[in-house]
This record gives C-alpha cells, structure tokens and sequence, in this order.
C-alpha cells in the first residue's frame, strides 16, 4: 500500500517533467526550423549578425566590443549600436565606454561606422 501511495504522489511531478521536455524540445526544433529556412535563404541568424558586428567592429578600431544596446533590421542590412570599452581605468566606474552605430548589409558584413559619444562606465544619462 506504501509503494502505491509513494507512486501516486510522484506521478504528476513526473508527468509535470516531461510535458517541460516536451516544450523544450519544440522551442528547439522551432529554433532550428527558423536557422535552416534563414540558411537556405543564404542569411544569417539575428544572433550570427551580433556576433559578427562585435568583431568587425572590435578588430577595425582593436577596442573590445562590450555589448550591444540596440539593433534592428533596415531596408539595406543591419543598424546597430555596440558599446566600446576604450580607456580601461581603475576603479572600473571610471573606464570610458563609448556608444558606436554600426551599419552592416544584409548578410552581416560592416559597411560602415561611427562614434555617437563617450561616456564614464559609473555615469547615467541625463533625463530630458
């Protein structure tokens, strides 16, 4: 009777496990689904074209790309803003970052550059 009893209460934490499989396993396929029809279309992935833009962007100026703060997709390609590590000063909060615009063609490749401003890492914007 014990053993039915102890069956019993795990059978819906069981049933709870694999139904969270089973959506990860859609979220994966559906995840491939989109790279395949994005390769087979000869473009890359959102991802692929960030990844990219930090090192285009990294190895032309040999400033480490931090992060990138905005992106979105453009009529000719790609528009993104990277965040640039450019003075690395101690405390941490007084490095200067600066904000660039990259601009990159349809398959991820930089077409162009520049920089919007520099700032302090521990400074905020200022309201409007």
């Amino acid at each position: 009777m014990a053993d039915e009893d102890e069956d019993a209460s795990t059978t819906p934490s069981r049933t709870a496990a694999k139904k969270t499989a089973a959506k990860r396993t859609t979220a994966k396929t559906t995840a491939r689904t989109t790279e395949k029809s994005r390769d087979d279309e000869g473009l890359p992935s959102a991802m692929e074209v960030l990844r990219g833009a930090r090192a285009q962007l990294s190895e032309l100026i040999g400033m480490p790309a931090e992060s990138v703060s905005s992106f979105e997709r453009s009529e000719d390609g790609w528009q993104l803003r990277i965040e640039v590590l450019e003075l690395n000063r101690v405390p941490d909060t007084m490095s200067l970052l600066a904000s660039y615009e990259v601009e990159l063609d349809p398959r991820g490749e930089l077409t162009g550059y520049r920089r919007l401003r520099r700032y302090e890492r521990g400074r905020a914007d200022k309201g409007n």
